[in-house]
């Protein structure tokens, strides 16, 4: 009995005390807000600031509420031996989050949170800090072997602002500019990504680790923009996973195209045209496609592979729509253009419906087959 009231008194006691600690929800203090801007850069690129705003409230900003230079603050680690920056904002440290290695104002800084300083002059570059120590209140605890990135960048005039802000002023495809604005100045910072392609291709892998990894699509989507920036190896093995992976491989149109179109980028002509010749012959491969696989072929000079295919998809679909205009362009593509103006011929006869496109398109090319010209 003893031992359990004891017990009791002591949870008690633990109760009071995490009732002391714990934070509530008062309203903000001392006219500041806490504030929080994100901006999204070439798609998959974040940068996150979270700050808080105080206002002007008719004081002189620069050289008055905010001093120029470095200052000895009298706390923490501020001396006249380390002299502290602004903490470019009030009360806890202002704070840049990137989520990829970025370039500020072409300087690299690794990805990661930061805390932000600066130190504004009166004439002259003001002085930009990114430092390692991101959780303190204010640039007390400032010390200068933590910076990450210093640097020297020019303030602007700017129309009075009331609160300071930190807005997104230019937005580009791989690259914004923030400002930091408050009374009648703005400091604008322009932040990029510092290698766009690395930054997507991560994160395509990571999300093909993840749930949308689950689908041949997202496979051969992401083959594609892998291999259209150029990083071929890993193009081909997420193609090879869109077609071969378990549970949710797929061999089809879409799956082996993909694989084609990335291996003939890589310079693997003869695999991809492997790959097609059977691609064609799978589900998904529809008229159209493969007449597309086709023109493709004539683009790439190869056009006696081209009439082949042509010819294979007009056997195959009965002489569907678009296969007589595609044995045209084959025919017309080797030089043989008395055969290629009858299949065009037969083509305008079996224009679908509806289209209004093609019949002038044909027209057109009618004379020149006449004339003895190419209409590739």
């Amino acid at each position: 009995m003893k031992y359990t009231k004891k017990f009791i008194g002591m949870m008690a006691l633990s109760l009071i005390s995490l009732v002391g600690l714990a934070q509530l929800s008062t309203p903000p203090g001392g006219g500041s807000q806490r504030s929080f801007v994100k901006q999204h850069i070439g798609g998959v690129g974040k940068v996150a600031i979270e700050y808080s705003s105080p206002g002007a409230r008719g004081r002189t900003i620069y050289g008055g509420v905010v001093p120029y230079g470095f200052n000895n603050l009298g706390f923490g680690l501020s001396s006249a031996d380390n002299p502290s920056p602004w903490r470019a904002g009030a009360d806890q440290n202002t704070t840049f989050y990137f989520s990829h290695d970025v370039l500020i104002e072409g300087k690299e800084l690794k990805a990661g949170k930061y805390g932000f300083f600066v130190a504004p002059a009166q004439d002259g570059p003001w002085t930009v800090i990114f430092s390692k120590d991101n959780n303190h209140w204010g640039s007390f605890f400032y010390k200068p072997e933590n910076d990450a990135l210093r640097m020297e960048l020019e303030a602007e005039d700017s129309e009075p602002r009331e609160w300071l802000t930190y807005d997104f002023i230019d937005r580009q495809a791989t690259s914004a500019t923030v400002a930091l604005i408050w009374g009648d100045k703005k400091l604008p910072i322009k932040i990029e990504l510092k290698d766009p392609v690395k930054a997507h291709l991560e994160v395509l892998a990571a999300e093909l680790n993840n749930q949308p990894g689950f689908t041949a699509a997202n496979f051969s989507a992401a083959a594609r923009y892998a291999s259209g920036a150029g990083e071929h190896e890993q193009a081909i093995a997420w193609a090879d996973q869109a077609i071969n992976a378990p549970f949710f491989g797929q061999r089809n149109w879409a799956t082996m195209s993909a694989k084609g179109a990335v291996l003939n980028a890589a310079g693997k002509a003869d695999e991809a045209s492997e790959v097609m010749d059977e691609a064609i012959k799978l589900p998904g491969a529809n008229p159209g496609a493969i007449h597309q696989y086709g023109r493709q072929l004539i683009g790439a000079g190869k056009n006696e592979k081209a009439l082949e295919v042509f010819k294979y998809n007009h056997k195959s679909n009965n002489g569907a729509w678009p296969t007589n205009y595609g044995l045209a362009r084959g025919y017309s593509a080797v030089g043989n253009y008395e055969q290629a103006l009858k299949y065009l011929e037969l083509a305008k006869a079996n224009i679908p419906a509806g289209d209004t496109l093609n019949g002038p398109i044909i027209d057109q090319n009618i004379e020149k087959l006449k004339k003895g010209e190419d209409i590739n």
